[in-house]
């Protein structure tokens, strides 16, 4: 099973590129298509092969939440339907099928969320230079590790 690790939709606009996703222009105005591919990307180096239907799971996921969450907050999120996308997206069906989303335009917000258990890594190197983690002054005495 080959991975797509880039995209081919020639006759689309790339708008950018992630470490993982591609966004494309459609012929509508107020949406974009969002491609997810199976690259791989670790400490913010995209690696060169792919893991085969990463993408397609990365889609799911998203999918999952977006309806879970559409009672509770307005999202992006049009359809993940290739059929129902714009008559230029339809035609790569073969490759967008599982891994493509059609969504709203919509202003960034900028937000970062990281969620820690334990205190390791840059958490650990943070709390022993200043006794913090993400500037959040935690207690005195915390071993490598230790569970928050």
């Amino acid at each position: 099973m080959a991975s797509l690790t880039t995209t081919n939709l020639p006759e689309l606009t790339l708008l950018s590129q992630g470490k993982v996703r591609d966004v494309y222009a459609t012929s509508s105005p107020n949406h974009l298509l969002f491609v997810a591919t199976d690259r791989i990307s670790a400490y913010d180096v995209i690696l060169k092969n792919g893991i085969p239907d990463k993408g397609k799971l990365l889609t799911q996921l998203s999918l999952f939440w977006f309806k879970k969450l559409g009672d509770i907050i307005p999202n992006h999120f049009v359809t993940a339907d290739v059929d129902e996308m714009p008559e230029e997206v339809r035609k790569y069906k073969d490759q967008l099928d599982g891994r493509a989303m059609l969504v709203k335009k919509a202003s960034v917000v900028p937000l970062e969320a990281i969620v820690r258990g334990y205190l390791s890594g840059s958490a650990w190197n943070e709390y022993k230079k200043s006794g913090t983690v993400h500037g959040i002054p935690l207690p005195a005495g915390l071993v490598e590790s230790e569970k928050f």
